[in-house]
């Protein structure tokens, strides 16, 4: 079974950073892919950001060139590095991970952006 834990959200004014982390319960080399995703109330949960086990990464259109994320193998933890936030960036985030055709989920962590 995997586990994965997010933290670091929080209030934050727009134009403020913030960056969350998932730490995984195994060797993050063992998934596929990893990635972030976000909720806002009354929308579908959206793909923010992901990494390829290779390295490779892709990002939403709304987030290109603000988030960034990124790894750390030696202590198996996932980063999302939000920077110049918006109000729209207001979501609940969420840690993905998959690995041999299952998608695996943390518990997620809101983050709000308001002055």
């Amino acid at each position: 079974q995997v586990q994965l834990v997010e933290s670091g959200g929080g209030l934050v004014q727009p134009g403020g950073s913030l960056r969350l982390s998932c730490a995984a319960s195994r060797s993050i080399l063992s998934f596929n892919t990893m990635g972030w995703y976000r909720q806002a109330p009354g929308k579908e949960r959206e793909l923010v950001a992901r990494i390829t086990v290779g390295g490779s990464t892709d990002y939403a259109e709304s987030v290109k060139g603000r988030f960034t994320i990124s790894r750390d193998n030696g202590v198996n933890t996932l980063y999302l590095q939000m920077n110049s936030l918006k109000p729209e960036d207001t979501a609940v985030y969420y840690c993905n991970s998959f690995r041999y055709g299952t998608n695996y989920w943390g518990q997620g962590t809101q983050v709000t952006v308001s002055s």
